[in-house]
């Protein structure tokens, strides 16, 4: 049976790769499926970037705004939507590109995965909550060193899964990897380290200026907890603790563009195991030869 194909857009936070993927939606018909972590929530969308209505330039994009950001959402929850949007947009005869900086997301989909079947514990999850984030991935290193060591320190949400499936299972396995149903381009976007930090702290800035701190603050108006915003990371945590007056606004600013660096580095870290990955500048020369190579994929 002749594999359905599907292009994947990747990289680093401020990297460029959303709009790339308009530009090469535009000129192949295609449909943008976003995978990004934190984008599925609605009303977040200054604070992590979310791409809008005039940035699409008329490219259909799925996987924004799909849950409400007091729920968690996790990555079978992503694999499940996201495949079912990918066929969807076979169907009608477009190219599904898949965009984001998610690698988990990514892989889950690249290798697809068998993810554990572990329902929620509610009682150990009740247990867990009165503990503090510290001790929580204190008790995940115990349990199982390799998934700490892959795991955000500071995501609750991840840290008290990987913790309940820990403990159903005797530890987080690794995921098994079934043939995938997809012939797959991944072009990865890289940027030098010192031009990609300079971009971060820019974007910051201008997220700033649009009013990043009024929607976190109107978050919380309409019932997003302080606690909920932590557990949200990077920019939401940072704003939770600059609206409990528990940071100034220079440290906020300070602290944030290290943690955005700080996460890149994680992301290119995960993107740097897959070796199928086809790598680019967006320089105007490589935009070319991006399109070459895409066009070539779908022939």
């Amino acid at each position: 049976m002749v594999k359905q194909k599907l292009i994947i857009i990747l990289g680093q936070t401020a990297s460029g790769k959303s709009r790339l993927a308009v530009e090469l939606a535009r000129k192949f018909d295609g449909e943008v499926i976003s995978a990004d972590s934190r984008q599925v929530y609605t009303g977040l969308n200054i604070g992590t970037g979310k791409i809008t209505g005039t940035e699409m330039r008329g490219v259909p994009h799925h996987l924004l705004d799909v849950v409400s950001p007091k729920k968690v959402f996790t990555v079978a929850n992503f694999k499940i939507l996201a495949e079912k949007k990918i066929d969807e947009i076979i169907s009608r005869g477009k190219v599904p590109i898949l965009c984001g900086g998610t690698g988990f997301y990514i892989q889950a989909i690249v290798d697809d995965f068998d993810l554990p079947k572990v329902g929620p514990n509610l009682a150990l999850r009740k247990k867990l909550e009165r503990q503090k984030t510290e001790k929580l991935f204190e008790t995940l290193k115990k349990l199982d060193a390799r998934r700490a060591s892959e795991i955000d320190s500071q995501n609750r949400p991840r840290i008290i899964r990987a913790i309940e499936i820990a403990q159903a299972l005797g530890k987080v396995p690794v995921l098994s990897r079934k043939k995938c149903r997809y012939d797959i381009l991944q072009i990865g976007i890289k940027t030098e380290q010192k031009k990609l930090q300079k971009k971060i702290h820019d974007r910051l800035l201008s997220r700033i200026k649009k009013g990043m701190i009024n929607e976190a603050r109107l978050l919380h108006k309409r019932g997003l907890s302080f606690k909920r915003m932590h557990e949200l990371g990077l920019e939401y945590r940072y704003l939770a603790l600059y609206l409990q007056k528990k940071i100034t606004y220079k440290e906020m600013l300070r602290d944030l563009a290290n943690e955005i660096v700080k996460y890149s580095k994680r992301q290119m870290t995960w993107f740097k195991r897959n070796k199928k990955i086809l790598w680019f500048s967006l320089e105007p020369k490589n935009k070319k030869e991006i399109v070459k190579t895409v066009k070539n994929f779908l022939l």
